[in-house]
């Protein structure tokens, strides 16, 4: 009976199916395709730009966005006060904003989860020594560690990525150790140490793995942080310098004649919000699918 009543496929053959896409939501499918059109449009910037970003053309300033009266053609976005298309630079201040993000967050969990996986391990005078800098950390205000960064050392690129990188790995820090002192108290951690495993395999063999879940939660808020710090100190005239766009500094510079010519900025400020959003969605998705114990239900 059950031959007749479930239809029959060719032998050897399975349905074609993407795991990832298949498996996910469609708020999730939604957060995947806009990531990946901004990867896309940051990675072949040369390519689909239509002008120079550095192109400036005094006729052409303040013209809106096409549907507007003095609209301009090929300026689909409009122009800023200098002339410049606003679609061109957009592609080009979500490449370099999206690369510092990316490098600010990788350094941040770079730095923060392995001092608190050795801080949780080792504990003693050295995990003490750890959790004062990041109390210390917390203690202060980050902009105005960032202000005095900058203040002291200039504002270029290299300096910006240091900054952004400095930004946020005391929450890594704190969560891995909080973490790792949980697993250490597990069963399966005190079977590896009875059966003689060493302290080093234990944490990347054992305990690693089940910290990956939060650590992926705080990358995506600290990448979606890092957009926004980058933003507050382009609006401080302290980011990346002109004429070098990125979408935190063409929502500074457009503050000025937000009254007037609004698309200045409400293009890139909805660049940032698409981003943040396709971060952050993935993001609890990426958790949930890492996260052993859930995996095991």
């Amino acid at each position: 009976m059950s031959d007749l009543t479930q239809p029959s496929s060719p032998r050897g053959t399975a349905p074609f199916r993407i795991p990832v896409w298949s498996d996910a939501n469609w708020i999730v499918r939604i957060a995947l395709v806009v990531g990946l059109v901004l990867i896309f449009t940051a990675l072949a910037a040369p390519l689909i730009a239509p002008f120079d970003p550095n192109s400036q053309s005094l006729i052409s300033r303040l013209r809106p966005p096409v549907g507007f009266e003095r609209y301009r053609d090929g300026f689909f976005f409009g122009t800023d006060e200098l002339g410049r298309d606003i679609l061109s630079r957009c592609i080009y201040g979500l490449r370099l904003t999206f690369a510092l993000a990316l490098a600010g967050s990788v350094i941040g969990l770079l730095i923060g989860g392995t001092l608190g996986l050795l801080a949780g391990i080792a504990g003693g005078v050295f995990e003490d020594f750890v959790m004062a800098m990041v109390d210390t950390q917390i203690a202060i205000p980050f902009t105005l560690i960032a202000l005095l960064i900058l203040a002291v050392m200039g504002s270029s690129l290299d300096v910006m990525v240091l900054v952004l990188g400095v930004y946020g790995w005391e929450q890594y820090a704190r969560i891995v150790r909080a973490e790792v002192k949980k697993l250490a108290q597990m069963p399966f951690v005190e079977a590896a140490q009875a059966a003689g495993a060493t302290p080093l395999r234990i944490a990347f063999h054992h305990i690693l793995p089940n910290v990956v879940s939060p650590i992926v939660v705080q990358f995506t808020l600290n990448f979606s942080n890092i957009v926004i710090l980058e933003s507050t100190l382009s609006f401080l005239g302290l980011g990346v310098q002109p004429p070098t766009a990125t979408l935190g500094s063409m929502v500074g510079i457009g503050r000025d004649y937000l009254p007037t010519a609004p698309w200045i900025v409400l293009t890139p400020a909805a660049v940032i919000l698409l981003l943040t959003f396709a971060v952050q969605i993935l993001g609890d998705w990426l958790r949930d699918k890492a996260d052993v114990r859930l995996r095991s239900r």
